[in-house]
């Protein structure tokens, strides 16, 4: 089948789920508690080895293939505008975030900042070492770039369909 990549994320979302709640239904019925007066059998839980190993070898191959398909998809195609592919924009859009919140901090100080008092009579200031301008300049650009990149992948992401074979 055909999915998009946001589709294909909601899919692994979902078997990942599956597979859950399989493993605590298998917590729950693969051992039981009895009191000794008890009729053993009306207290045995349903519960079949042999069926849930094979259904939980099924979702996890479902999502084995799944993850391949993104994976190639995302290795395989190029963002437009970035001149690199999806994988190589994943791990740009963190950097772009670190040097976000990098002039977050810098852009907020002035460029001379009275400290408290330490020493009676002694009055210190504090300096940025920067053109604060130029770090909003570049606060500015970096935040449009992240944007602009974060908008490209989502166009991506739900645009684009690539093969899954389930």
């Amino acid at each position: 089948m055909l999915y998009t990549s946001a589709e294909a994320a909601k899919l692994l979302r979902k078997l990942n789920d599956d597979k859950q709640a399989l493993e605590q239904n298998e917590r729950q019925t693969f051992e039981f508690s009895a009191a000794i007066n008890e009729n053993i059998e009306q207290a045995r839980p349903e519960y079949d080895y042999e069926k849930t190993r094979a259904e939980l070898e099924e979702i996890e191959l479902k999502i084995r293939k799944v993850k391949h398909a993104i994976n190639k998809f995302n290795l395989e195609h190029e963002v437009p505008g970035f001149n690199m592919t999806i994988d190589q924009l994943l791990v740009y859009l963190p950097q772009l975030q670190h040097k976000k919140m990098k002039l977050y901090g810098m852009k907020g100080r002035l460029a001379k900042t009275r400290e408290p008092v330490r020493v009676a009579g002694t009055i210190e200031y504090t300096y940025a070492n920067y053109d604060v301008a130029e770090v909003k300049k570049d606060y500015d650009k970096i935040s449009a770039e992240l944007s602009r990149a974060q908008l490209a992948l989502d166009a991506l992401n739900t645009q684009i369909k690539f093969e899954i074979d389930l």
